[in-house]
């Protein structure tokens, strides 16, 4: 199966490139994250409340879907959603243990609890997009090349599926995190 890449983004805290042009370059005082959210306008109040591997996923997928062009929000089950890293949520697992770990100050947060799972940026992607076909978050012991290709090109042999936003999303704090993603096609 031949399938073809037709817009890259790529996010970390110091720039955001987009089809290989940089775009943005981060300003000291705000999280990157913030600026970008700002700078383009995104208006998804959700954003506030989301742990910081959601907020990378998010901008980056924001951006990628901007460059794609074409109509938005609308409901579509042609569109996978594939992310990959190696560090699941550990930044959310850890805010939400230090909800739990004092037995005389215990609060466990459902608001931080949510993000302890990796696969809620997909959802996030997938609800604000109104994409219905595959998603899926895969943890890989390393970034791997191969292994993504492999797992792009199976969600591609559903005979509904025509494209899928594919993409590393690691983010282990505000100031540690990159995003690397795709839209690929049959």
């Amino acid at each position: 199966m031949e399938t073809m890449v037709t817009h890259r983004v790529k996010l970390t805290p110091e720039c955001l490139e987009v089809d290989g042009q940089r775009v943005a370059e981060a300003v000291a005082g705000e999280s990157f994250l913030m600026q970008l959210y700002r700078k383009y306008g995104m208006g998804y109040p959700k954003f506030f409340k989301m742990d910081v591997l959601c907020r990378v996923g998010f901008i980056a997928s924001e951006l990628l879907l901007a460059a794609e062009g074409g109509e938005r929000f609308v409901p579509r089950a042609d569109r996978a959603v594939i992310l990959f890293n190696r560090n699941t949520s550990l930044h959310a697992d850890r805010s939400f243990q230090a909800t739990i770990a004092d037995a005389e100050d215990f609060y466990p947060s459902p608001s931080v609890f949510v993000y302890t799972l990796p696969n809620i940026v997909t959802g996030e992607i997938a609800i604000r997009n109104k994409y219905h076909g595959e998603s899926e978050f895969i943890l890989l012991p390393e970034k791997s090349e191969t292994a993504m290709n492999q797992a792009v090109e199976r969600a591609l042999m559903d005979k509904e599926t025509t494209s899928v936003l594919a993409g590393w999303v690691e983010a282990l704090s505000e100031e540690e995190y990159e995003a690397e993603m795709e839209l690929v096609s049959s």
